[in-house]
């Protein structure tokens, strides 16, 4: 049975803690995450439509602190965000609000997202946003559709201005 489960592997190996960010990468992150969410809640004031989902404040700490990573590219931004909250509102209207679906909700979210490459870490808590919050199918278009491409064209001139800098990685 130590084989298979243990209690020392929660130990952890011994490896370092990951190096904090330099300074400068905090302050573009950090300016990033304001003038993204500024757009969005800009956008909702302006159109009278709720714009802000709670997974993009952790979508902005990807695409402004780690724009290289490929869970900040846009596919895996907009594709994420979609998939993940098309499933929670197809399970919310076919199962209704339950421990069970909630569940496979999440698990079915997350297949779908490496099933179509588009994993979005953020993006999986969208179907327990979607059904705990009660939605509506057209929370599919704003908030998720629009706010996701909104965060891509912010990310796209903000993480391209400066030297050495080059967003996205790939389409």
């Amino acid at each position: 049975m130590n084989k298979i489960f243990s209690l020392n592997k929660m130990q952890g190996r011994i490896d370092d803690c990951p190096q904090r960010l330099p300074l400068v990468i905090i302050g573009l992150a950090w300016l990033g995450g304001t003038l993204a969410t500024a757009a969005l809640a800009l956008i909702g004031n302006w159109q009278n439509v709720a714009m802000i989902l709670g997974s993009f404040g952790a979508s902005c700490l990807l695409i402004f602190a780690y724009p290289e990573s490929p869970f900040a590219q846009p596919r895996d931004i907009v594709g994420g965000h979609f998939i993940t909250t098309f499933t929670g509102l197809a399970f919310m209207t076919i199962f209704g609000i339950e421990w069970w679906s909630l569940a496979l909700a999440v698990g079915t979210a997350i297949a779908l997202m490496l099933l179509f490459r588009v994993p979005h870490p953020p993006a999986g808590s969208n179907p327990l946003i979607v059904m705990l919050g009660g939605v509506k199918w057209h929370f599919l278009v704003t908030p998720t559709l629009v706010g996701a491409l909104a965060l891509v064209v912010v990310a796209l001139i903000y993480n391209n201005i400066g030297r050495g800098r080059h967003y996205p990685r790939y389409w």
